[in-house]
């Protein structure tokens, strides 16, 4: 399992390739649900996600023959960009599978670094289906979003950098898919301050580690029809983040679809940031619950800010 050391030495590999990003208190969330509300702002990550974290932790430690024979992976888009950018940087040949129902933004966000790209399917289990079995024909790595530990040791560094810029923290908020990005910062949290709670956060419309968890094993959950604007919160949940979610994440809550627009609109309107719907999960819950959080020291990890122009005018439009 990752460990602390795992983490540390993350940090050190990849600090030539990203962002140590702000941690802002944001004034309006914090007096109107009682807490005091800090947002991670991962969205102005490069490729405006938290994923170039794990996946420049993964492609370094890849062996010459896979780096020769190239990567493949399957993504809903913000991992995608961050596999051809880093690929790119490293000068590795990758291949990205997406979902055809991708939003627009993240797929020009994929040509823009070069990867060969693949649409597949209309949904994240059908695009990674078809990246395992191009990977076993074509003799290359498949580059797991999630359930890979070195994706998840880059990701705990959003966990560490909490930690030093607010040492008395009491909860966190975490977006939750797959349960790479939560696995990751709960171990840096948990090892650092075991009394901070690890929350994730998903949508109700994928509440696979929900239930997952729940159940006390990893179950395969009907997902609701209802097209949602988290779609990076779509994941499946692997053995290994479904092993350190049950050993380090203190409880898993399901937002509200228009809980998310809402959040979206808010954090453009009163913080000016541009998110997208699963890096405002981490936001909702505060909204939807504020006496669970009241008089506390919370960070919301801001997990991207790719949206669609046209989905994000849409989202204001409604909202003002």
């Amino acid at each position: 399992m990752v460990n602390l050391k795992n983490i540390q030495d993350a940090r050190k590999a990849i600090a030539p390739f990203i962002k140590c990003t702000p941690l802002v208190q944001s004034q309006f969330l914090s007096t109107s649900c009682g807490c005091s509300v800090f947002l991670k702002l991962e969205n102005l990550q490069i490729t405006n996600s938290f994923k170039p974290r794990g996946v420049f932790n993964k492609l370094l430690h890849l062996t010459a023959e896979e780096k020769d024979k190239g990567i493949i992976t399957a993504s809903a888009g913000n991992h995608g960009q961050a596999v051809a950018f880093a690929a790119q940087k490293l000068n590795y040949p990758a291949r990205i599978v997406v979902p055809r129902t991708t939003p627009k933004i993240k797929i020009e966000g994929i040509r823009k670094y070069g990867a060969d790209l693949v649409l597949f399917g209309e949904t994240y289990d059908e695009a990674e289906h078809k990246a395992k079995e191009l990977a076993r024909k074509d003799g290359c790595a498949f580059v797991s979003p999630y359930n890979d530990e070195l994706i998840i040791a880059g990701h705990g560094t959003i966990g560490l950098e909490i930690i030093e810029a607010l040492p008395k923290v009491d909860t966190v908020l975490v977006p939750l898919g797959g349960g790479g990005l939560i696995s990751g910062i709960s171990i840096a949290i948990k090892s650092n301050r075991p009394d901070v709670q690890v929350i994730g956060v998903q949508s109700k419309s994928s509440p696979v580690m929900y239930e997952s968890l729940k159940a006390g094993k990893l179950v395969d959950v009907q997902k609701t029809e209802t097209k949602s604007i988290a779609e990076g919160l779509s994941g499946n949940v692997g053995p290994i983040t479904f092993e350190i979610a049950q050993k380090y994440v203190d409880r898993v809550v399901l937002v509200k679809e228009e809980t998310l627009r809402h959040a979206v609109y808010l954090l453009w309107n009163y913080d000016k940031q541009v998110v997208e719907g699963s890096g405002a999960a981490a936001v909702a819950p505060v909204m939807e619950n504020n006496p669970m959080f009241k008089d506390k020291r919370v960070v919301s990890v801001v997990t991207g800010g790719n949206i669609d122009s046209d989905l994000f005018q849409s989202i204001l439009a409604a909202e003002s």
